[in-house]
């Protein structure tokens, strides 16, 4: 028996009981640049690296900011990341107009999750080929939640997803029983740090293809972007030329795989 008279759609079973197209949609997020969260008792951080697809591009988003109190980045296709974030922009609203409050990140995570399980579950629609790590704070503290295309969702202490991931994990394995008490600053500093454990010898963090963004108790979600980031880059790795080397991170596969 052959793969592709299972691949052809996604609510066939194969004969060993998977469902192809939603491992072909968890290969998309693997492609993507990686993404990481991390959470502690007073702040919620997620930091990206940046893609563009050839020298003459702009780099693309790889953070979005959904809510004052929350946002998502995004490892896979940028356009269906783009669907889900501005159903969760709708979700949001739609909370604060109908109930007078932000909405819970465990209750936007379980809405997304049900609309991406729904995909697998009727023919002619295929899953959602994006991984989204969700962070932010509400009501019950602060909140890590990783998202994945079959629709299963979980939360997180510390999570990185996307190509060479894997390096970030063991990072953030290495370091687990440090965030939880540690500062604003000392959160960003690991964030970036398991960046740069993924990224390949000859390749840096800069200004240009990095981002960070930060939510906490009595403050706003914030994305911190291009020089922002200067200061932030220079004290966790004293590199004072970080901003010079930008342009040369790309190595995307392919144009809206981020």
């Amino acid at each position: 028996m052959f793969r592709n008279n299972y691949d052809n759609d996604s609510v066939t079973f194969s004969p060993q009981g998977r469902i192809f197209q939603v491992e072909y949609a968890q290969e998309a997020v693997k492609q993507g640049s990686v993404v990481v969260g991390i959470v502690s008792k007073t702040h919620a951080v997620l930091a990206a690296i940046k893609r563009n697809a050839e020298e003459l591009s702009s780099y693309q988003k790889k953070i979005i900011p959904i809510d004052s109190h929350y946002g998502v980045a995004l490892a896979g296709l940028a356009s269906d990341a783009r669907v889900l974030s501005n159903f969760m922009k709708q979700q949001s609203l739609a909370s604060r107009l109908t109930y007078d409050r932000p909405i819970h990140l465990a209750e936007i995570t379980a809405r997304i999750a049900d609309r991406a399980q729904t995909n697998t579950q009727h023919y002619g629609k295929r899953p959602y080929g994006v991984g989204l790590l969700i962070a932010g704070v509400d009501s019950k503290g602060p909140h890590l939640f990783e998202f994945q295309p079959s629709g299963v969702t979980q939360e997180m202490l510390a999570c990185g997803i996307g190509a060479r991931s894997q390096m970030a994990r063991t990072y953030l394995e290495r370091h687990l029983e440090e965030f939880d008490g540690s500062s604003r600053e000392e959160l960003i500093k690991h964030a970036l740090r398991a960046l740069k454990e993924s990224l390949s010898q000859d390749k840096e963090l800069t200004v240009d293809n990095s981002c960070v963004s930060i939510a906490g108790i009595d403050e706003d979600f914030k994305l911190f972007d291009g020089q922002d980031m200067a200061e932030w880059l220079d004290a966790t790795f004293d590199n004072k030329d970080g901003g010079n080397e930008g342009g040369q991170e790309g190595e995307a596969m392919e144009t809206d795989e981020l």
